[in-house]
């Protein structure tokens, strides 16, 4: 096997972006990253593109990307596995620079979210359950992650309090992201007053839709090397698996693909929990970042609640958990997600983080579920 570093990354303003077309959104990150890289787009051997076309009005949103960036006749392609579409892409441009058949890849993750209405963005996302038992009842995504949130409490006694406290930190490094949706902190008092949305979650205990772009370019080791120290190399990939149907998972206090991704991830690395620096989790709902602290190792099953309320997952704590603000604060353009959650740890790996840079951090972790658990990727970078 061949190493595999990240040689640049760019990313774009999340938010409601009226001002950009998907390919804009696209492009506003590409240029960063070829920016930041130093090459020239005519090593670029491929992209893929991390995407859930159901949002555009575009069918084939690959091809309009490519053509906008300048970047035919190169091949590329589509990756779509949900909230995980953007790691999806990373894997896939890892696999194809370890066969050989390319070198140089670009990774690009966009979505154009907000031209929907939220009916029906929950009516979309509620189909990624399955159809046949499940979202034909009218399950929503709050609805299924509410029935994680209730069973963890009833196990582990976790409060809603705790949840919140996600909620505190995530909108805290938030307000220090400029690329991030909400940049404002927010208390206890105001996220317990804000409107219920299902049991046991308020309107703060979730992340919001978004439009955005992030994009990271992936190359071989000796192309790579050539960076110098600037290189971030991705030394573990992990991907897992479970049922559509979360009635046939064999408990709802966390997601068994979860762990087996992140079992491969650190397999692959030679690295474990207590060796990363920073992270980057799935926090789709409160209660998503606290199973993904155990599921990822960094404490015990239900031990969620208490690391939180703690503050190990700050900067200065056990491991620092989405100090970009998360997709809780920052923002959940889906297709996008993956690909942000790369660029945030590059950039925290090579100590460009300012204001919210975590000290030393020299190995962290992505983790990047699509749907309720059915699919998880999870991905390890390490600065030599």
């Amino acid at each position: 096997m061949t190493r595999v570093g990240v040689i640049g990354v760019g990313h774009g303003r999340f938010g409601r972006r009226s001002d950009a077309t998907v390919q804009e959104l696209a492009f506003e990150a590409f240029r960063a990253a070829i920016e930041d890289s130093g090459i020239d787009r005519g090593v670029i051997d491929a992209s893929v593109i991390g995407a859930v076309p159901e949002y555009h009005k575009q069918r084939s949103v690959a091809g309009v990307v490519q053509e906008y960036l300048d970047l035919n006749p190169k091949p590329t392609w589509l990756t779509e596995v949900a909230c995980a579409s953007g790691s999806a892409a990373i894997r896939t441009a890892w696999m194809a620079i370890q066969s050989g058949l390319h070198k140089v890849v670009v990774v690009i993750g966009c979505q154009k979210m907000t031209e929907l209405s939220t009916a029906e963005i929950l009516a979309l996302m509620g189909r990624v359950g399955e159809v046949q038992w499940e979202s034909v009842f009218g399950t929503t995504f709050p609805s299924y992650y509410a029935m994680f949130a209730n069973r963890h409490m009833h196990e582990f006694g976790t409060t809603r309090e705790q949840l919140l406290q996600v909620a505190i930190k995530n909108h805290h490094y938030g307000a220090m992201n400029p690329n991030a949706l909400f940049r404002k902190e927010i208390t206890m008092e105001k996220a317990l007053a804000s409107e219920p949305v299902a049991s046991p979650f308020c309107v703060y205990d979730c992340c919001a839709n978004a439009d955005g772009a992030a994009c990271i370019i992936l190359a071989d080791e000796e192309r790579a090397a050539e960076q110098g120290d600037r290189v971030v190399w991705l030394d573990g990939v992990g991907c897992a698996t479970a049922s559509m149907s979360v009635l046939r998972r064999p408990h709802l206090v966390g997601l068994p693909s979860a762990q087996e991704a992140a079992h491969q991830a650190y397999e692959m690395a030679g690295v474990g929990a207590a060796d990363v620096d920073v992270a980057e989790v799935h926090d789709c709902f409160t209660i998503a970042e606290i199973m993904a602290y155990e599921d990822l190792g960094f404490c015990a099953r239900g031990e969620g609640g208490p690391f939180i309320e703690e503050k190990r997952s700050y900067i200065g704590g056990d491991v620092a958990v989405n100090v970009d603000g998360g997709l809780k604060a920052k923002g959940h353009p889906i297709g996008a997600t993956g690909v942000s959650m790369a660029y945030e740890i590059v950039t925290q790996l090579r100590g460009d983080a300012g204001d919210r840079q975590v000290p030393d951090a020299a190995v962290g972790l992505t983790h990047n579920v699509g749907g309720i658990g059915q699919y998880t990727f999870v991905n390890l970078f390490r600065r030599d």
